[in-house]
């Protein structure tokens, strides 16, 4: 054991990315940034706690467990944190996620990629979800072709398994898949048809999960699974956090990673949770 409880641990696997390789673990940016996804306060209190030092300090732990991937939403923070993480001989690759305004102003395609990133992605809900329910996929499509002019692997963050299930069909360009275990918007407009009126906030369907695991199989290429705490709503014990990443593990291709948001104030998540992937990888391969 070490500073705050660090621990020797199992290694963490590597898997097949495209053409090259990746830990099956993921370090995602919510709490990094302060996208809580519960409230104003919860969100507070991480972009408070995350200084641009903070987040240096989790970065580097993630890449100490073998951790080799960082997935952020492209924002001047963010690009200047993962320039500070470079220059301090730091070596996570980085996936780039979009923000909203990719869909009304793409120039921030050209920016994001000249920091050479594993792969871009548009924003899952602001922009994927956003065309396929608009009827908007030409702009969507669009979108996906200008990062492919850059050279860099094109991914598609989808929430919905149904437009994951149009693009495999169709063979859009695309190198890589983010996908999320719950569908936020479908799970709200099922709690208004059932109970008459919006929820107040989030709503996380368990059976969601089932469906898009299910499409996240039917998938050749590499699917990157995210919300597998459902926000950080089943991290009540230690014991539910390893069942939550395991069924996220048996249930995604054995190439899959998950990505997973990690607050570092109260304890070592990334190793506790690097710790509980590799052990969950090791006992999914024995078996």
């Amino acid at each position: 054991m070490g500073r705050r409880g660090r621990f020797l641990m199992p290694a963490l696997p590597k898997v097949p990315f495209c053409d090259t390789e990746v830990s099956r673990l993921i370090l995602g940016d919510n709490p990094l940034y302060g996208y809580s996804h519960f409230n104003r306060l919860l969100s507070q209190h991480q972009t408070e706690y995350h200084t641009s030092g903070q987040v240096l300090e989790t970065v580097a732990r993630a890449e100490e467990v073998g951790i080799t991937g960082w997935q952020t939403t492209f924002t001047e923070r963010s690009a200047c944190d993962l320039r500070a993480h470079r220059d301090a001989g730091g070596g996570v690759g980085w996936f780039c996620l979009s923000t909203s305004e990719w869909l009304d102003d793409p120039s921030g395609i050209a920016d994001a990629a000249a920091l050479d990133p594993l792969g871009m992605a548009p924003h899952g809900g602001g922009i994927g979800d956003r065309c396929f329910r608009d009827g908007r996929l030409d702009e969507l499509k669009d979108i996906l072709k200008r990062i492919r002019d850059t050279g860099k692997r094109v991914g598609l963050s989808v929430h919905n398994p149904d437009l994951l299930k149009t693009s495999a069909d169709e063979d859009w360009d695309v190198d890589y898949y983010m996908t999320g275990l719950y569908h936020l918007q479908g799970a709200a407009r099922e709690f208004e048809e059932k109970f008459g009126h919006a929820p107040l906030s989030e709503v996380y369907l368990r059976g969601h999960r089932d469906t898009m695991c299910d499409a996240v199989r039917q998938v050749d290429k590499p699917c990157i699974a995210f919300k597998v705490l459902a926000a950080g709503r089943t991290i009540g014990s230690v014991e539910q956090i390893r069942s939550e990443f395991r069924y996220a593990l048996e249930r995604i291709k054995p190439t899959d990673p998950i990505l997973v948001g990690m607050y570092q104030k109260f304890g070592d998540q990334v190793g506790e949770n690097a710790a509980l992937v590799a052990d969950i990888c090791a006992e999914l391969d024995a078996s």
